[in-house]
Formats: C-alpha cells, sequence, structure tokens
C-alpha cells in the first residue's frame, strides 16, 4: 500500500503527509485551505481537487480533521464521499479524535462496502507527526491490521492495536482528558507558586525532578511560564471538543464527571471569550487575568 491520500492539511496533516513523503510514497493531498494544500505540494505531494479524486487514486486514506461531522460528511457524503469512491480492499485511517458512537456506525457503513476503517487517533503532535514518532492508538478489524501496519509504523514510534472499532477513541479521549486536567492544574499552581515568590521557570524545573514530573509539562510547561499562548501546539477549541467528547463517553458508561467536571468548565469559560484558536495553555492566562486583585 504505497498510494496513500490525506485529507486535512493543518498542522497534524501536513506533518502526517511530509513524513510520508520523506519515506517514499506516493501522497495525494486534499483540504479546503489551498494553501495548506500548496505547502505538501511543494514538498513532493500531488494535489486532488476533490475528495472523490483523491480516495480513487489511494490505498490508503488518510483522515486528519477537526470535528466528527466533517469525517461523517468527507466519508459518507452521498456525491462525493470517500467511501462510494475507493476501491474494495483499500483502507481508511482515521487519525482525528472522534466521538465513539459515530466511529463504530462509520466502521459499518465502511466495512459494508468492502473498505476497512480504523479508528487511528494520535499523541505526539505536529513535531511527532513531521518526525514519524507518533503514538497511534488504533481500534477496527484485527483481521485487517497487518494489512495497514507498515503505513503505520511509518508514522508512529508507538503503535497500538487496542481492539474493535472505537477503541483507538476510548483511548485518545480518557488521554486528553488527562492532559486538559493537567494543563488547567498547571496553569493555577505556577500561578501561586509565582505569586508567593517563586518562578515559574523554578517550579516548573522542580515538578521535573520530582513525583510531579509529567510529559504534559514538557509539551505545555513553555507556553505557561513563557507566556506564549498564540504558538499553537493544540488549539483550545480542539481540547474543549475533546473534553466534550470525553464528557459523553462518560456519561454513556455510567461515570459522573466528579473531576473532569472542572476542566471542562474551565475550557468553556475560555473559548466562550473568542480564544478558541489559541493554544490550550490559554486557560492560564485566564487564570491569572480573573484572579488579578
Amino acid at each position: 500500500m504505497k498510494k496513500i491520500g490525506v485529507i486535512g492539511c493543518g498542522l497534524m496533516g501536513y506533518g502526517i503527509a511530509t513524513n510520508l513523503l520523506r519515506k517514499g510514497y506516493e501522497v495525494t493531498v486534499y483540504d479546503t485551505n489551498p494553501e495548506a494544500v500548496a505547502r505538501v505540494v511543494e514538498n513532493g505531494g500531488i494535489r486532488a481537487f476533490t475528495v472523490t479524486e483523491l480516495a480513487k487514486s489511494s490505498d490508503v486514506v488518510i483522515l486528519s480533521l477537526p470535528t466528527t461531522d466533517l469525517v461523517e460528511s468527507v466519508l459518507l457524503d452521498e456525491r462525493e464521499g470517500a467511501l462510494h469512491a475507493m476501491k474494495p480492499g483499500s483502507a481508511v485511517l482515521d487519525m482525528s479524535t472522534n466521538d465513539v458512537v459515530k466511529t463504530r456506525e462509520i466502521e459499518k457503513s465502511a466495512s459494508s462496502v468492502g473498505i476497512s476503517y480504523f479508528d487511528c487517533p494520535v499523541s505526539g503532535g505536529p513535531d511527532g507527526a513531521s518526525s514519524g514518532t507518533l503514538t497511534i492508538m488504533v481500534g477496527g478489524s484485527e483481521k485487517e491490521f497487518q494489512r495497514v501496519s507498515s503505513v503505520l509504523h511509518a508514522m508512529g514510534e508507538h503503535v497500538e492495536y487496542l481492539g474493535p472499532s472505537g477503541a483507538g477513541q476510548i483511548v485518545k479521549l480518557c488521554n486528553n482528558m488527562v492532559v486538559g486536567g493537567i494543563i488547567s492544574l498547571l496553569g493555577e499552581a505556577l500561578l501561586t507558586g509565582e505569586r508567593a515568590g517563586i518562578s515559574k521557570e523554578k517550579l516548573g524545573e522542580l515538578f521535573q525532578k520530582g513525583s510531579a514530573q509529567t510529559k504534559v509539562m514538557d509539551v505545555f510547561g513553555p507556553s505557561i511560564i513563557h507566556g506564549t499562548y498564540d504558538d499553537v501546539t493544540f488549539s483550545l477549541a480542539n481540547m474543549l471538543k475533546d473534553l466534550s467528547l470525553y464528557r459523553n463517553l462518560a456519561t454513556e458508561v455510567g461515570v459522573p464527571p466528579t473531576i473532569s467536571g472542572a476542566p471542562h468548565e474551565l475550557f468553556t469559560r475560555v473559548n466562550a471569550t473568542g480564544a478558541g484558536r489559541r493554544d490550550s495553555t490559554a486557560v492560564a492566562e485566564f487564570l491569572e487575568h480573573e484572579t488579578q486583585t
């Protein structure tokens, strides 16, 4: 499977596409933003002008899209949906973070026309996408997994098959709930320590040497410490989407949001200020402004 189609050329899609190009894959790309497509074409990608055109030419279609509704539209639209144009025996790797129930419905639709559909949400951010070192959480047919394994390993340093359709999304939503919660807590704790007389830099340094050590500090801590909230690693709007999807999942399985409710409320409030396109760490700036005396 050497002919790859990538739909969605944002920060993650661009990194995924250019990494695959460097590894010898033929990569066709589509995005509604022509500038995003042009960036990949400059690196050797092939431009598709429609989803259908991309789907017809690809052995594997990779999705890197911001919402479940968009994933459904791209795959299932009656006139231009990718599933209607893909060859039987080809595969979809959905690297977006989506609703678990919808993911399973899409998998059934794909299977009915001979297409293998895998939910493959990722962790590692744009840097991991560009370097091919993502952690990839995979749900779908175990039998068909081996057919797409080489493509997944070209994108990820850690590729984990977790079970039937939806399994990847379950792990990713729980993962992002923890990440969102830690970002929120870091914002408050670093602010508290600074106002009490210890710099954020020193606090962060000591966190990473003690039992508070966390990769979230490595990835998001510098933005909180230096106030670089417009350097987007993972947008606030996308984090809020994932926290909301987690709440849906928790509700479905009967787990009350006793702890997760606070980060969800914080991200909701900050998003309402128009900060959705900023980095997730903008919640720390919100806390700082809200508590000024």
